[in-house]
């Protein structure tokens, strides 16, 4: 039970749980609308995402499992719940996961997905410690979008403008996070962009930058009359769960990945 437990946490359930969540729900956005989309080809874009969430959670515990045990002790490899072994293994069950769902749906979802994964990759074995520690999220979260409509099959136009609204909230969810962790990151040297920046300036900016994404995708919205009462309400949750953050970075990641799957839902229905 405890090994369970141990794995279970390797992979970060919540924001996995997430992006897998927002995912799910904007390529079954994506599907209604096209009409005629098979089943089968959101259900593998679904399980190739999640794959990827394992990878990124499980490769993350165990590049960073020496700095763990000086800063947070209790996670699964330096508490001794897991082996640094049986992090790659489930790293690599994670990976195959996601080739093996992504093959079936073509070459396109099978190399954004790849890409996707590989700047996750390098952020945990690299980039995570370098002012250039937010170029990953920037990446694999614009991609995101493209992934998913590449994997149910509908045209890549439909969510073409997404990456310019993703990457200030990428950029905004990064710092959440690693705000988080700032204390820690300093002792152990960490030049993460969050370091450079200084704490209360990097939370400003995190907070900022999601706010303007949710204000200014609805104004937008607001004047090109796309505008679905699900979809104001929608806006609204996220918003909500945002705003709440400036009580501090644990509120504000928290209140980012609810905002993360409420407006991607609440757009992709405004824009249909």
């Amino acid at each position: 039970m405890r090994s369970i437990v141990g794995v279970a946490r390797l992979i970060h359930p919540a924001p996995a749980a997430a992006v897998v969540a927002l995912s799910a729900a904007l390529g079954a956005i994506l599907a209604a609308q096209a009409g005629g989309v098979p089943a089968w080809r959101l259900a593998l874009t679904t399980l190739a995402v999640a794959g990827s969430q394992i990878l990124t959670g499980a490769l993350n515990d165990w590049a960073d499992r020496d700095r763990d045990l000086v800063a947070q002790p209790s996670k699964p490899i330096p508490s001794g719940l897991v082996k640094p072994g049986v992090a790659l293994e489930v790293a690599g069950v994670g990976a195959g996961l996601q080739m093996v769902a992504s093959i079936p749906l073509g070459p396109l979802p099978l190399l954004l997905g790849a890409v996707a994964s590989g700047s996750a990759a390098a952020y945990n074995l690299w980039l995570s410690r370098t002012p250039y520690s937010v170029v990953p999220y920037l990446v694999s979260f614009s991609i995101l979008p493209l992934w998913i409509a590449a994997g149910v099959g509908v045209d890549l136009g439909r969510v073409a403008a997404a990456p310019l609204l993703v990457g200030p909230f990428a950029a905004a969810a990064h710092l959440a996070n690693t705000l988080r962790d700032f204390d820690a990151d300093e002792r152990l040297g960490s030049r993460n962009l969050a370091q450079v920046l200084g704490r209360v300036t990097a939370f400003r900016l995190a907070w900022a930058l999601a706010m303007a994404v949710g204000l200014g995708v609805g104004a937008a919205l607001l004047v090109g009359g796309a505008v679905a009462p699900l979809a104001v309400g929608l806006g609204i949750v996220g918003l909500a769960a945002v705003a709440q953050g400036i009580a501090g970075p644990q509120r504000l990641w928290g209140g980012m990945l609810v905002a993360a799957v409420c407006w991607t839902a609440g757009w992709a229905l405004a824009t249909a």
